[in-house]
């Protein structure tokens, strides 16, 4: 099987890493940090400047349509930097409405393809298992409940927000300013807050049939095994280069057999999981059946590649755990991925009952 991507999402891979490699470098990330701002404005502006915000798009909401791919392709990237942009709720969520949302919902999302909006997903209920139905209830277009911790949801312009409605399930995009929101803090350092709604008006997108949800469903676990993924081959890269640098009794680290070893162990994680994620995408972008493989590819974010995480940690020593030295970065956000998608448990789970 060939897992190389074709040239048009090759092409897109290298203007999405070159974009990063100057709006998401150490330096930039460390005054971002400084800064005390949800999100740095800039990269997001340099994302949206360069059409990768809008490449998943179809071309009335300013995009490329080049689907699900495109999104794995962009997340990856940004997840190998950690840029602290909202990309991964702003994709998931305009990818959904790009597919069940009306004519006018879809038009609405050149804002985001431009930059000038962020968009967010409630993405897991607190306990909710993989299958169970949304706790939020809608009647006559006004929903009540609790989605759950909602990443940038105090910076959005809108939450896409799973509810039952009638016999079925849909989404509907709610205003944060309707919302009652409380501020949580997060792994990652990223801005959340808890949501609640009481009585708060939504705007339906696609049907009272459960296609929407679904569609949200398969699309966050893309997008999360995405990132992940990029994470992953982050936390690598900075392992391999420093177990070639670091000197111990007179070898560099990548001489000894135990570390040897070990680093081996984190490239095959980083691989399993690589293979389970494009597979899942690629049936997502051709229709085909793609959830088992979606679920492989999630159980292996929150179990082997947060193990290889803590394995980069323990090679790097007492640097890894230094919030002066990027590697915090990787396995604090690799963490609260593993939690967006319910951890291991969860994801066995779901396999079980796919199968």
């Amino acid at each position: 099987m060939d897992f190389d991507l074709d040239e048009t999402h090759a092409e897109l891979r290298a203007l999405a890493a070159s974009v990063l490699d100057r709006e998401a470098d150490q330096a930039r990330i460390e005054a971002h940090e400084r800064g005390g701002r949800p999100y740095d404005a800039g990269a997001w502006k340099a994302l949206a400047q360069a059409g990768l915000l809008g490449a998943c798009l179809p071309p009335e909401a300013g995009g490329a349509g080049l689907g699900p791919l495109a999104m794995a392709v962009i997340l990856r990237e940004a997840g190998s930097r950690v840029a602290p942009v909202p990309a991964l709720p702003g994709l998931i969520a305009a990818l959904t409405v790009a597919g069940h949302g009306t004519d006018a919902q879809r038009r609405a999302l050149a804002s985001f393809a431009e930059g000038e909006e962020v968009l967010a997903v409630a993405f897991r209920e607190a306990g909710a298992g993989p299958g169970d139905p949304p706790s939020a209830i809608a009647r006559d277009g006004r929903i009540t409940g609790r989605p759950g911790v909602v990443p940038y949801a105090a910076e959005a312009s809108a939450i896409l927000v799973p509810a039952r409605s009638g016999d079925g399930a849909a989404l509907f995009l709610v205003r944060p300013a309707d919302a009652r929101l409380r501020p949580v803090p997060t792994a990652t350092g990223e801005p959340a807050a808890a949501v609640v709604l009481e009585d708060a008006p939504g705007e339906m997108v696609g049907e009272r049939d459960g296609a929407a949800v679904a569609a949200l469903r398969l699309n966050t676990l893309a997008a999360v095994t995405a990132t992940a993924s990029g994470v992953l081959a982050g936390a690598l890269a900075l392992t391999r280069g420093h177990i070639a640098a670091r000197r111990q009794f007179d070898r560099v680290l990548a001489e000894f057999q135990a570390v040897t070893m070990q680093i081996a162990d984190v490239y095959i994680a980083a691989r399993a999981l690589d293979v389970a994620m494009w597979t899942g995408v690629w049936r997502l972008g051709e229709g085909l059946p793609a959830e088992r493989d979606l679920a492989v590819a999630a159980y292996n974010a929150t179990a082997d590649a947060v193990r290889a995480l803590y394995t980069c940690q323990h090679l790097h020593g007492g640097i890894g755990l230094d919030l002066t030295y990027p590697l915090h970065r990787h396995f604090g956000l690799g963490k609260h991925l593993a939690h967006l998608l319910g951890g291991e448990q969860a994801q066995l789970d779901l396999i079980g009952a796919l199968v």
